[in-house]
């Protein structure tokens, strides 16, 4: 590796740390929850507000970041995100309101859109032989950034667990690094093919000189001139794409986009990781456990996701998203099984052991009750105590009545995490890149992201209203039921992308009725 490549290196790695102030502040959240719910004594649509509030903000973000990345340039659109992540996290750890910590983590959302604008850079900038590896950085870093977002909120809670302000502490994590990105920023070059595109000739072979060297300078050039000539060619208009995805040709291309653009955030990822400590807080293992057992969480998706890096070129896309699906399917059921099987008893051990633990509440009018789910559990529990009481110490009252397998649940949502970071979590936007045309791939692939941001702001939104009036079982069912459905549309229209050209992709989904097998 030659000293310019290194460079190339450096810039791209200055540039995914994007992907993992994305990943922190995606997965930070998963651990105020409780917190937030108790500060500002908010419902369960107001906290699914609050944690959806960034998958709200992204859909705006994906309306205008094309217009001005066009127009400002790459390297400027990301500094403008790095200063909203900056300004999100600040706002979001002195928040003084529910409305105010909404309007922050809205602010954040907008800045999600360096996930695409970060791709594109580094597809620019990066030596064709090393574009795979430089690309793939910035998914390895988004889930090393949701990775450490576990790590901080356990530590928080295991040395700051008494004050009222961890959450503040959290949330207020995320500074550091999204300030340090946005002042590395300024180093990285702007992208030669961009200023190309604007007509500044000259300035984009100054850029690309420190990308590629005087020896390869004028050979690199001409490349490029050539080839923003053929993609000027090659490309139609905004609204002729638009129509053009609703031809014949390109249906079948659009249909798997939809259809994966569905099927990844069904699955219930978003909901898991956002609401991990929740999650496991309804198996009755307490509130240290339950940070504890997120850990496992960062640690599998980064092992998981640098496993599907490595095989989706040896292996192929098909094997990974069929496998990926069924054993998502399977683990999700194991989390319902174990819940459906939970009992919550109110014997004479566990109001004493609920008076030690939570001295002010009063449960001994459920004396000798059981209940076989968590629903009328937590209803009876509301009414004798009311819903306030009931969310701050959810925690304890569940850990004193449940029995039920708690390790099953672990098991379930390990493997689920597993297989979703060794298939459809990263492999779809593979398949976006690959099933698309050249034609129309300005308005599909930022369509296909469209709905499933929209997709997943919805499961985000309506999580805890759905826990809490559905119950833990019948939402890990909906789940596993999204899976197998996803299975059998996929299994049915996904063709084996591997080793194939955009164009005999396009060739063999235009005129084989069955994908390759």
């Amino acid at each position: 590796m030659d000293a310019y490549t290194r460079r190339a290196f450096l810039y791209a790695a200055i540039v995914t740390i994007g992907g993992f102030v994305f990943g922190l502040d995606a997965a930070v959240i998963s651990g105020t929850v409780r917190y937030i719910t108790v500060e500002f004594a908010l419902n369960d649509l107001e906290v699914g507000a609050v944690v959806s509030a960034p998958g709200f903000g992204v859909l705006f973000a994906l309306i205008v970041t094309g217009a001005i990345c066009e127009s400002v340039g790459r390297k400027k659109t990301l500094i403008l995100v790095a200063g909203l992540y900056t300004f999100s996290a600040l706002l979001s750890a002195i928040a003084t309101s529910y409305e105010m910590l909404v309007g922050a983590r809205f602010i954040g959302g907008l800045a999600f859109a360096s996930l695409s604008i970060a791709s594109m850079y580094i597809g620019e900038i990066a030596p064709s032989s090393q574009r795979g590896k430089l690309v793939s950085m910035n998914q390895i870093m988004i889930v090393v950034g949701l990775t450490a977002a576990y790590f901080s909120n356990y530590f928080l809670i295991e040395f700051m667990a008494e004050s009222p302000d961890v959450w503040r502490w959290m949330l207020g994590m995320e500074i550091v690094p999204a300030l340090v990105w946005m002042l590395l920023l300024f180093l990285v070059p702007q992208s030669p093919r961009w200023l190309l595109c604007k007509g500044k000739k000259e300035a984009a072979k100054a850029q690309l000189l420190k990308l590629v060297g005087p020896q390869r300078i004028e050979q690199e050039f001409e490349g490029l001139l050539q080839s923003k000539m053929g993609e000027k060619d090659a490309h139609l208009s905004l609204g002729k794409q638009f129509k053009a995805m609703f031809e014949k040709h390109y249906r079948k291309a659009v249909l798997i986009g939809v259809v994966f653009a569905f099927v990844q955030p069904l699955t219930g990822v978003n909901p898991i990781l956002f609401y991990a400590p929740m999650v496991f807080e309804q198996t009755g293992i307490g509130t240290s456990a339950s940070f504890a057992s997120t850990l496992i969480i960062g640690v599998v998706s980064f092992l998981f996701t640098a496993l599907a890096i490595l095989l989706v070129d040896r292996v192929g896309r098909r094997p990974l998203v069929n496998t990926g699906l069924v054993a998502s399917g399977v683990c999700l059921l194991l989390c319902f099984f174990a819940f459906k099987q939970a009992t919550y008893t109110f014997s004479d051990e566990t109001l004493v052991n609920l008076n030690v633990a939570a001295p002010s509440l009063s449960l001994d009018s459920l004396l000798g009750q059981t209940f076989n789910s968590d629903t009328s559990f937590k209803a009876a529990v509301s009414e004798v105590i009311g819903s306030e009481a009931l969310k701050a110490n959810e925690s304890v009252i569940i850990q004193n009545t449940i029995s039920m397998n708690g390790t099953l649940v672990l098991i379930g949502i390990v493997g689920f995490i597993a297989a979703f970071h060794v298939s459809i979590g990263p492999l779809m936007w593979v398949v976006f890149s690959e099933i698309v045309p050249i034609q129309i791939r300005g308005v599909a692939i930022p369509a296909f992201a469209m709905v499933c941001s929209i997709i997943s702001f919805l499961m985000q939104f309506f999580f805890p209203w759905q826990l809490s009036n559905f119950g833990a079982a019948d939402v890990f069912l909906s789940y596993s039921l999204a899976s197998g459905l996803g299975l059998l549309l996929l299994y049915k229209m996904l063709p084996e992308t591997k080793n194939k050209s955009i164009e005999e992709v396009d060739e063999m989904l235009h005129s084989a009725p069955q994908p390759t097998q």
